[in-house]
């Protein structure tokens, strides 16, 4: 899984063993509008995981080889997304290429 820049990188060792995730910066990617970050992640990773809400409808999904998650908290911080992440590794599981999951508190 793809961990977009403007979530916190200490996300990525919430979600565990079970789940790789890597983040925009380390792939070097920080400067990709979300179109295009899109491609570059369709089909190198299963999912985008954001909290850009309106993401989902700026982008023909369609078009990528890969789910976005919207993580839908109070803030972007560590506290208010962390119990956000059981819901996100069960969304990963049921999400479709190509498809969007909002993922609530």
């Amino acid at each position: 899984m793809l961990l977009d820049e403007n979530l916190p990188r200490k996300l990525a060792r919430l979600f565990g063993p079970r789940v790789e995730v890597v983040t925009v910066r380390e792939r070097g990617w920080g400067s990709k509008k979300n179109g295009e970050l899109l491609a570059a992640a369709s089909g190198e990773f299963d999912a985008l995981l954001a909290a850009d809400r309106n993401l989902p409808d700026q982008q023909n999904l369609a078009r990528y080889d890969v789910t976005v998650l919207v993580l839908e908290a109070r803030s972007n911080t560590l506290e208010d997304l962390a119990p956000l992440v059981p819901g996100a590794i069960e969304a990963l599981r049921r999400a479709r290429r190509g498809e969007a999951a909002r993922v609530e508190a």
